[in-house]
Formats: C-alpha cells, sequence, structure tokens
C-alpha cells in the first residue's frame, strides 16, 4: 500500500488536480479549456439552457443540450455524468458528446456538475446522482421533456455513478430507466489500483491515479465492497434481474476493462446487457483525443439511447 492509498495524502493529491484543471478550463482556447472542449464536432449546434436540480445534498447545476426544431413535441431525455474520478468536476468535457446525442437521438441531454470529492465523498454523489435523475424523470412535462422515456449515461467515474443510479432505481422502484450507458466505467473499487492489470505498460489511467480517486471518493476501505461503488467486485451477489438494460463500452487498454467486463457479463446473465462493445486500440478516455473512435462510439450510444427510448418502447 502506498502513501497515497492515506486519505489525508489522497485528498491533498485530489485538491491539486482540481486547482490544475480550474487553470486549464480558464485559458482562452488552450487544451483543457472551456473554448476548447465546446469547439469539437462543430456541425452539432449548441442549443442550451441552464438551470439548477434541488436535491437533499447540494444544489446540481445542469446544462440542458435541447434536440433540434421539429424533433418531437415532448422529446425523450438522457441524464449524462461526466468523468474525473469522483474528484474533478468537468461537465465541459462532454459538451461534444452531449451535442452529438442531442442531434442524433433525438434527445434533450441533462449534463450534470454534481459535487465531487474530498470535498463530498461517497455516498454524497451517489445520492445526488440519484435525486436528479428521480427529478428529471418527475418533472419533464414542466420543461418540455418525457421524464416517462429517460435513459442515462456516464463516462468514467460518471458510468460508475449510472450503474449505482440504476441499480437504486431497481431497489427502489423509481424512476424508470430505458437504458444505461456505461462508458469505460470504474465499477470495482474494493479491488487495489495496483492490483489491477492493463493490456499495455502505461495504461493513461495510471494506477496510482486510480489509489488518489478511490481514497478520495470512499477514504474507508471497508466501504469499497459497497454494492453502489463496486458491483463488479465477488462480494456483490444481489439478483440483478430487472435493472435497467445496459450499453458497456470498454476499452482494450484501460485499466480499468477487466472489472467493467465482469459487469457487463453479470448483466447478460440477468437478461439486462442490450451491448457489450470494446473498443480496439483505445485507452482510457481515449473519445477526449481521438475524433473518430469518439464519434463512432457517440453513434453508438445514439443509436441505442434512439431505439430505448422509441414512441411505444417498454
Amino acid at each position: 500500500m502506498s502513501i497515497l492509498a492515506r486519505p489525508a495524502v489522497a485528498a491533498r493529491a485530489a485538491r491539486a488536480m482540481q486547482g490544475l484543471t480550474r487553470l486549464a478550463g480558464r485559458r482562452s482556447g488552450g487544451p483543457g479549456s472551456t473554448a476548447a472542449w465546446q469547439a469539437r464536432f462543430p456541425e452539432y449546434p449548441r442549443d442550451t439552457s441552464e438551470a439548477t436540480v434541488p436535491t437533499s445534498v447540494a444544489p446540481a447545476p445542469v446544462t440542458v443540450y435541447l434536440p433540434p426544431a421539429g424533433t418531437a413535441t415532448r422529446p425523450p431525455v438522457h441524464v449524462n455524468f461526466h468523468g474525473g474520478g469522483y474528484v474533478v468536476s468537468t461537465p465541459v468535457m462532454d459538451d461534444a458528446l452531449c451535442r452529438f446525442l442531442a442531434v442524433e437521438a433525438g434527445v434533450v441531454v441533462v449534463n450534470v456538475r454534481y459535487v465531487v470529492a474530498p470535498q463530498h465523498p461517497f455516498p454524497a454523489p451517489t445520492t445526488q446522482a440519484y435525486e436528479v435523475v428521480r427529478w428529471v424523470a418527475g418533472h419533464g412535462a414542466e420543461h418540455g421533456w418525457d421524464g416517462g422515456r429517460l435513459t442515462v449515461g456516464g463516462q468514467s467515474a460518471g458510468g460508475g455513478l449510472t450503474a449505482a443510479v440504476a441499480r437504486l432505481a431497481l431497489e427502489r422502484g423509481e424512476p424508470r430507466i430505458a437504458l444505461q450507458v456505461l462508458h469505460y466505467p470504474p465499477l470495482d473499487l474494493a479491488t487495489g489500483a495496483r492490483d489491477k492489470k492493463a493490456a499495455v505498460a502505461r495504461p493513461r489511467l495510471r494506477p496510482w491515479m486510480a489509489e488518489v480517486f478511490d481514497t478520495s471518493y470512499v477514504p474507508d476501505p471497508r466501504e469499497r465492497t459497497d454494492r453502489l461503488v463496486s458491483p463488479a467486485h465477488p462480494s456483490d451477489t444481489a439478483d440483478l434481474r430487472g435493472i435497467a438494460p445496459a450499453l458497456v463500452i470498454t476499452a482494450e487498454y484501460d485499466l480499468l476493462r477487466a472489472e467493467a467486463t465482469r459487469y457487463a457479463e453479470r448483466l447478460r446473465a440477468a437478461g439486462a446487457l442490450a451491448e457489450h462493445h470494446e473498443v480496439t486500440g483505445a485507452d482510457h478516455g481515449y473519445d477526449t483525443e481521438d475524433d473518430e473512435k469518439a464519434r463512432a462510439a457517440y453513434a453508438l450510444m445514439a443509436r441505442h439511447i434512439r431505439r430505448a427510448t422509441a414512441p411505444g418502447v417498454s
């Protein structure tokens, strides 16, 4: 166990990452800046508004992306959770994805700025994420979308939150989720990051980084087997029949590939796997740099979302 497994050390490292991310976001047009993220895929227009969703954890700011005019009187809605290791708040990184899905899937996309660790460790982000999705489902008519045709998805940590939201929806009986999209998600924090193996010697998500993220998010190792944190760990044996169907997308070289693959097989056994797709020759977060691979993955998501939310599908 390294020094980064100590909660106080991990928290300091996480705060440093947050500071660097804020600095990059303020650079005018530089890598990691808001302008740079919004410049991707310019053929997909950006028709957005800002809103705030009340939750018991804290108000959750959201950016709402609208589909093209004339798409539907009350279009379906997709809730998106960004990545960042449960530590870095970077919803703008998914701006291109949100615009793509709004157009190609014909849905309203609600992109969520959820609370992050170490300031808000588990279970705060999970609780807030679930309450946002429940609010979106219940208040759709007020905003012009159909909350009864609802999908949820996320990248990396956002995929982990998506899996947790789907699990809570199964256990509590609401809301109805037509599809969960798990894009290279972390689904086993109970297994130490340094015990995970990638297909390449130097994966993009390095074990030390995962250790900072995991320790910041769940400081107490005993809590890392929680079903909302590690549904791919062998300790979680609950019956998942009835959970929202899932599209699971893994990357060949990703440190997290094995756990996402295990979870996909678990969902398959429960009759809840829509598709498991592996992106070959790709690593964690590949879609933030490789436009060709990103377009192909986003198009796959759009097809599944459109199919799951088609009128009359139940």
